[in-house]
C-alpha cells in the first residue's frame, strides 16, 4: 500500500513540475492571417452566408476583438506593419516602388535592418515558420528566411500576380520552399490547392517543433482573387467566396486539432485575423468601406484570440488594438526586451487579451491610411478624416453621419494629431529595403533569356 502511495505521489508531483515547466516556458504563438476577409465574413462576427463552425468554436473558447485594426487597408503595408510593429510609413513600405503594393521583381522590400517578430523571437530559441503569402519583397534579401524564419513554404506576393491575370505581364506564380522555387501555379486547380498545402506544411512544422517554443505564421492566400476552393468545398458552395471562407474555417480546425492532439493547447496563443477589409464579393458587415479604404470597413478586421487558461472563454474586447501591437505583445510574453535603437509604434496589449479588469487601450490615437498616405485618425470614439469628415464611432459605426460642423473643438484637436503625426513620422522614417538590378523569380511564359525575368513594373501593361 505504501509502495502504491509513493507511486501516486511521484506521479502527482511530476505532473505539477511538468505543468509548472510548461507554464514557465515561453508560449507557442500561431498567427493565422487571412487575405481580404471582411469584418462580416465569418459567423462569430455576424455572417449568415458562410458556415464557419471551427471559428465559432474558437470564439467560444477564446476572445473576440471587436475593435481590432490593421495599419493599412492593402496587402504589403499591412503585412509590413504586422511584422515590424510599426506604421507602414515608418518602415518605408506604405506602398511599393511604383504601385500601391509590391510587384514581382520589385526593387523595394522589407529592409534587412528591420527587426521582425520572427527575428525577435529567435532570441528565445523559437522555431519560426511562415506558410502562405509573404508579400514583403521577392528578392533574396527580402525573403522570409532572411528575416528570422527558419523555413518558408508559400508564395512571395499575391496570388493574382500570375500569368492568368491578363492585364499585367506577370510571370507564373511560384510556390517557394525556403528560398527556392518548388513549383508553379498555372491553373485554377493549382490556386484552389494553396490553402490545403499551406495548412499541411504548417501542421508538419508544428509537429516537428512540438518540444520547443515555436512561432507559426500562416498568412493564407485565400480569400484573395482569383477564387476557387478545393472540390469538397466548392461542391456545396453557392459562390467561390463561400467555398474559400469555409475552407479557411476547415484549415483553422486542422491547426486547432493538431495543437490539442499534441497537448500544446495550454501553452499556445492563437490569433486569427485578416490583412485588410473585404475585396469584391466579400462583406464588411455593418461597416462602411472595403479593402483600400480609410473607412472602418477597410481597417477593422474580424479577430479572435485563443489561449486556454490565459484568455477567458467566450470573452469580448471592444478596446482599440492593432496588428502593430503583436510584436511588442509577443516580446512581452516571451520576456524579450524590445530594441531601443528604433521607434516601435505598437503597444503590449496582453492586459486586454488576458481580460484584466478595467484595462483600456494603450493607444490614445490610431492612424488610418488610404492610397499609401495618411488619411484619418481615431482618438477615443472620434474619427477625423483629412478631408474634414468627423464621426463618432460609438454612436455611428457605419460612418453615415458627419458631425464635424457640430464639434469644431474636436475637429481642431484631431487635426492637430494628424499634422503632428505626419511631421513626426517624416522626421523618424526608416529606409525601405532596396536592391540593384532586381529580377523576377521565374520568367514570363514564352519569353526567352534575361528579358523573361524583367520586373513587372518595368514593362507596359498588357493592351497598352
Amino acid at each position: 500500500m505504501n509502495y502504491l502511495k509513493l507511486i501516486f505521489l511521484f506521479l502527482f508531483v511530476n505532473g505539477i513540475i511538468t505543468c509548472q515547466s510548461q507554464n514557465d516556458s515561453p508560449p507557442n504563438i500561431v498567427v493565422i492571417f487571412i487575405d481580404d476577409m471582411g469584418y462580416g465574413d465569418i459567423a462569430p462576427f455576424g455572417s449568415t452566408m458562410n458556415s464557419t463552425p471551427n471559428l465559432v468554436q474558437l470564439a467560444k473558447e477564446g476572445m473576440k476583438l471587436t475593435s481590432f485594426y490593421v495599419a493599412s487597408p492593402v496587402c504589403t503595408p499591412s503585412r509590413a506593419s504586422l511584422m515590424t510593429g510599426c506604421y507602414p510609413q515608418r518602415v518605408g513600405l506604405n506602398q511599393g516602388s511604383g504601385h500601391i503594393v509590391l510587384f514581382p521583381g520589385d526593387k523595394h522590400g522589407v529592409n534587412p535592418d528591420e527587426i521582425t517578430i520572427a527575428e525577435l523571437l529567435k532570441k528565445k530559441n523559437y522555431a519560426t515558420g511562415c506558410f502562405g503569402k509573404w508579400h514583403l519583397g521577392d528578392q533574396p534579401s527580402f525573403l522570409p528566411t532572411n528575416h528570422g524564419f527558419d523555413t518558408f513554404y508559400g508564395i512571395p506576393y499575391s496570388n493574382d500576380m500570375w500569368a492568368g491575370y491578363e492585364k499585367w505581364p506577370f510571370p507564373d506564380l511560384p510556390v517557394m520552399e525556403d528560398d527556392k522555387v518548388k513549383y508553379l501555379v498555372k491553373t485554377m486547380d493549382d490556386q484552389a490547392n494553396l490553402a490545403k498545402r499551406f495548412t499541411e506544411e504548417a501542421i508538419k512544422f508544428i509537429k516537428n517543433n512540438k518540444d520547443r517554443p515555436f512561432f507559426c505564421y500562416i498568412p493564407h492566400a485565400f480569400v484573395h482573387w482569383p477564387r476557387q476552393a478545393t472540390s469538397d468545398f466548392m461542391a456545396n458552395a453557392s459562390t467561390p467566396e463561400e467555398g474559400q471562407v469555409e475552407e479557411i474555417d476547415w484549415s483553422v480546425g486542422q491547426i486547432m486539432r493538431t495543437l490539442k492532439d499534441l497537448k500544446l493547447d495550454k501553452n499556445t496563443l492563437v490569433l486569427f485575423t485578416s490583412d485588410n477589409g473585404p475585396a469584391a464579393g466579400l462583406s464588411a458587415g455593418p461597416l462602411r468601406g472595403k479593402k483600400g479604404s480609410a473607412y472602418e470597413g477597410g481597417h477593422k478586421v474580424p479577430t479572435i484570440a485563443w489561449w486556454p487558461g490565459r484568455i477567458s472563454a467566450g470573452s469580448v474586447c471592444d478596446e482599440l488594438a492593432s496588428t502593430i501591437d503583436l510584436l511588442p505583445t509577443f516580446a512581452g510574453l516571451a520576456e524579450i526586451e524590445l530594441p531601443k535603437d528604433r521607434i516601435i509604434d505598437g503597444k503590449d496589449i496582453w492586459s486586454l487579451l488576458s481580460g484584466q479588469p478595467d484595462k483600456k487601450t494603450p493607444h490614445d490615437r490610431f492612424f488610418y491610411q488610404q492610397g499609401g498616405e495618411l488619411a484619418a485618425v481615431r482618438a477615443g470614439d472620434w474619427k477625423l478624416f483629412l478631408n474634414g469628415e468627423l464621426y463618432n464611432l460609438r454612436d455611428d459605426q457605419s460612418e453615415s453621419n458627419d458631425v464635424a460642423s457640430n464639434n469644431p473643438l474636436i475637429v481642431q484637436n484631431l487635426k492637430k494629431m494628424l499634422l503632428n503625426f505626419a511631421d513626426e513620422i517624416t522626421k523618424n522614417k526608416r529606409k525601405v529595403g532596396v536592391v540593384e538590378n532586381p529580377r523576377t523569380l521565374v520568367p514570363r511564359p514564352g519569353v526567352e533569356g534575361e528579358e523573361g525575368y524583367a520586373p513587372t513594373l518595368s514593362l507596359p501593361r498588357n493592351g497598352n
